[in-house]
């Protein structure tokens, strides 16, 4: 695909371009934790500095590094589905971005990945597993964010086939990008389900921390402002837009707003 398009300060980016970057700088990271946890390759050097300047020598031995190795796997698997999504689910409208918003959400992906892997226990350069047996370190918070991730990763998928489908007809062919009022699934709740479900992708993920890892309850704190300022202006925008607009429906939480 050619470069994204920059008029004056917009710009219009192809499908995936931020997911793209994602999945290959969330797998970088999970190649080099799947090294250094069972190959007991060290780290990067330059990789280790961006990490202890992130605070990662604090956490040794008080952080499980199997919770960490999950989290990336969650992350790098998420970001692979959307960027699936991108290119076969998803129907973008002509909207342009501005091009500072584009940069941000890089430099945004590429600390949220070195956040969760600044988590991990350090030796030096290697990781410290408590124990020298990942496996032993099998919680059930594990277990618990493991099925929470599942559960709001495969209702964000049905909410963005939902609106896909809007844009298509039976044969799955784009015929038009307007706006209609989506039904089904979380929409009979909420305006945006899909910001909703993000919002409980991290919060999943900071269970499988074991819900006491302060700097990814940050994390989730943004993403709790980011997704509910978006999902506040879309449901505006619905209500503006459509007269036969569900009125039980709320922007971000169900019953509550």
């Amino acid at each position: 695909m050619g470069k994204p398009s920059v008029r004056g300060r917009r710009a219009r980016p192809p499908a995936g371009s931020l997911m793209s970057p994602r999945v290959l700088w969330n797998g970088f990271l999970l190649w080099h934790l799947t090294q250094s946890l069972f190959l007991g390759v060290p780290f990067p050097y330059w990789l280790h500095g961006l990490l202890r300047i992130l605070g990662a020598a604090q956490f040794q031995g008080s952080e499980l590094a199997l919770s960490a190795f999950l989290v990336l796997v969650f992350l790098w698997l998420h970001s692979l589905r959307r960027l699936f999504e991108c290119f076969y689910v998803s129907v973008f409208s002509n909207a342009v971005i501005h091009v500072v918003q584009y940069c941000f959400g890089l430099v945004y992906y590429v600390l949220i990945g070195l956040t969760v892997l600044s988590q991990v226990p350090m030796d030096g350069r290697n990781v410290y597993v408590i124990g020298k047996n990942l496996l032993m370190q099998a919680r059930w918070f594990h277990i618990l964010g493991m099925m929470m991730f599942i559960w709001s990763s495969v209702h964000q998928y049905k909410c963005h086939v939902i609106l896909g489908n809007l844009r298509k007809n039976k044969a799955g062919v784009v015929i038009h990008c307007n706006h209609r009022i989506p039904f089904g699934d979380w929409f009979e709740y909420v305006s945006s389900p899909n910001y909703l479900a993000e919002l409980m992708i991290y919060i999943s993920m900071a269970v499988t921390f074991g819900f006491h890892n302060l700097t990814w309850w940050l994390v989730v704190t943004y993403v709790f402002f980011s997704q509910a300022l978006s999902a506040l202006l879309s449901h505006k925008f619905y209500k503006s837009k459509f007269v036969s607009y569900p009125k039980h429906r709320k922007a971000f939480l169900p019953f509550l707003f």
